[in-house]
């Protein structure tokens, strides 16, 4: 697979998973995104991205914040370990920020939640 993407495997698309890991109640809260943490028997490390229309009522806006952040996630992905399905939820002001800082949050977030390999 080509390693500048994330594989169907690498994503959570189902419904029924985000659920889980809401209703886990496992989450870390930053300033441009929100992470939940959904561990189980199927937990890999996959990714779920939300942008509601609280993010921008705009779709290219809200298609723009879930790439970034998947972008984030799939530079940083060797970085992180654990049992875990992560859910990120874009906050209004991930749009305003730069890359920089939102890669910044997103690293801070992954080690608060025990992510980040040692």
């Amino acid at each position: 697979m080509d390693s500048r993407t994330l594989s169907k495997k690498q994503r959570l698309i189902q419904a029924s998973l985000f659920g889980e890991a809401f209703a886990q109640k496992r989450n870390f809260v930053g300033r441009y995104m929100v992470f939940w943490l959904r561990t189980g028997q199927d937990a890999a490390l996959r990714l779920g991205v939300v942008t509601s229309k609280k993010v921008s009522n705009r779709a290219v806006d809200r298609n723009l914040a879930r790439r970034r952040l998947r972008e984030i996630f799939r530079r940083h992905r060797a970085e992180l370990s654990g049992p875990v399905d992560l859910v990120i939820i874009a906050r209004r002001n991930l749009l305003a920020a730069s890359y920089a800082d939102v890669e910044h949050e997103f690293l801070r977030l992954a080690e608060k939640a025990g992510l980040l390999k040692k």
